[in-house]
């Protein structure tokens, strides 16, 4: 039977345990709000760009252009973006079990590691990466975006990849966050509801020609590159978004799991506490009646 010294040892630890994560959900709300808002302000941006791209492709199918050429994926290559820390839930294993579901359906596959938790996953199951990229920070930058995605174009131009795919994490909302697999090249339409409500929607209007100033070679030269760009950068930050969200929700159920675990404590140390003041008092009495 454990004494009330114990009780109260264990009780202090979880207090200290419980205040670690109060301060944990305070931090990771703060980020997540940030993060929040930068995934906002990103999203027409990216939602011009698909329309911009949709348009302008179908204005000049006959361009050639190494990134919209298709080829059978014998060599498919995926980028997967998970967190470099733990302690956010169910975060990074719904991320990695999508990954080892995606990558079930090729004999020959290729990865880049975006955060550490992807990196230590790929080593333990000894499958080989290209690249890895970690300790990208709190704040994002389109810069690293542009990094990894020149990366994969590099690879894609030179024929070592067939398609490249991204696995990343959609921010939903706070208490949903939803893993999320993006074909990157070849490039092609999103295929998404916004992207078939403004095809629909070119569809219905009046056929339009386009005048490509300087030529349509040269726009799509340029415009492509920045698109597999924005949206490498745009998984990043929905990626970024949904850990805080994720950690936020983690931190508050493990407070109030360490709460009630307190209240559980305090209850079984009253009880032995009161179980040794009625031994103490049982004693007294049989000790009176003795002396009568």
């Amino acid at each position: 039977m454990p004494a009330l010294r114990d009780f109260r040892r264990r009780i202090k630890s979880v207090k200290s345990t419980q205040k670690i994560c109060k301060a944990m959900k305070a931090v990771a709300t703060a980020k997540m709000a940030r993060a929040q808002a930068t995934v906002i302000a990103a999203r027409p941006y990216a939602r011009q760009m698909h329309e911009v791209l949709g348009r302008v492709g179908s204005a000049s199918r006959e361009v050639e252009n190494p990134l919209l050429t298709k080829r059978e994926p014998k060599k498919v290559c995926y980028i997967v973006i998970t967190a470099d820390r733990g302690l956010c839930g169910g975060f990074n294993s719904n991320l990695l079990r999508t990954s080892v579901r995606e990558v079930g359906k090729w004999d020959d596959f290729n990865l880049v590691a975006v955060g550490r938790k992807a990196r230590n996953f790929f080593r333990f199951r000894e499958w080989e990466m290209d690249r890895e990229f970690i300790g990208l920070g709190e704040n994002i930058r389109f810069e690293q975006g542009q990094e990894i995605a020149r990366f994969a174009i590099e690879k894609y131009i030179a024929g070592e990849y067939d398609a490249v795919y991204m696995i990343y994490s959609k921010f939903v909302s706070i208490l949903v966050q939803q893993p999320t697999v993006m074909k990157l090249l070849p490039v092609e339409p999103p295929e998404d509801e916004e992207g078939a409500a403004a095809a629909q929607e070119d569809q219905n209007k009046m056929a339009v020609e386009y005048i490509f100033e300087p030529s349509p070679e040269e726009v799509l030269n340029y415009l492509l590159p920045k698109y597999v760009e924005n949206s490498v950068y745009h998984g990043l930050i929905e990626s970024k978004a949904s850990e805080q969200s994720a950690r936020m929700m983690a931190m508050d159920a493990a407070t109030k799991s360490a709460g009630e675990m307190i209240d559980r404590l305090t209850l079984q140390m009253n009880r032995l506490r009161q179980e040794g003041i009625t031994n103490e008092l049982l004693d007294i009495v049989g000790g009176a009646a003795a002396l009568e």
